[in-house]
């Protein structure tokens, strides 16, 4: 199996190699022509309010709630930054601030109606960095890289 995989890996190189020389040829910069694709498996920017992203930040909050032992259940404020990899699925690498809430874990009420903190002595803002693993057809989720400080 690994010498198709071989074999397909340097056509992809050939025709990208074929490419960048027609595109040199008719005038055009081919760095310029070449750096404008996305190459396979490389992470990619994405919009920071695309529904996706927004979901996998819920799932890094989630997470971080359920390994923390504040009364108070955390839920995220702001996407600063969001790239997408295609992986077996979808990988998002997220910062990611969030804020800690009006709500207490044993009330276990849904983040959509918890409220930031607004309280200056109980008001905490943490900035996170985080590792969101989708793989939509198995409706599955996964957060193997989690630092919020």
């Amino acid at each position: 199996m690994q010498p198709f995989f071989a074999q397909a890996t340097m056509r992809l190189v050939v025709l990208l190699a074929l490419c960048c020389l027609a595109s040199s040829i008719h005038g055009a910069d081919s760095t310029e022509f070449c750096s404008q694709h996305v190459k396979p498996g490389f992470p990619k920017t994405i919009k920071t309010n695309n529904p996706e992203v927004l979901k996998a930040a819920r799932y890094s909050v989630e997470k971080f709630n359920n390994c923390t032992n504040d009364i108070f259940l955390f839920k995220e404020s702001h996407v600063s930054r969001a790239l997408v990899q295609v992986v077996k699925g979808l990988k998002y690498m997220l910062e990611v601030e969030i804020g800690r809430t009006t709500c207490r874990k044993t009330m276990h009420p849904h983040l959509d109606n918890c409220d930031l903190q607004t309280n200056p002595a109980l008001k905490q803002i943490l900035h996170c960095y985080s590792e969101v693993w989708v793989i939509p057809w198995l409706h599955s989720f996964q957060v193997p890289v989690l630092c919020c400080h």
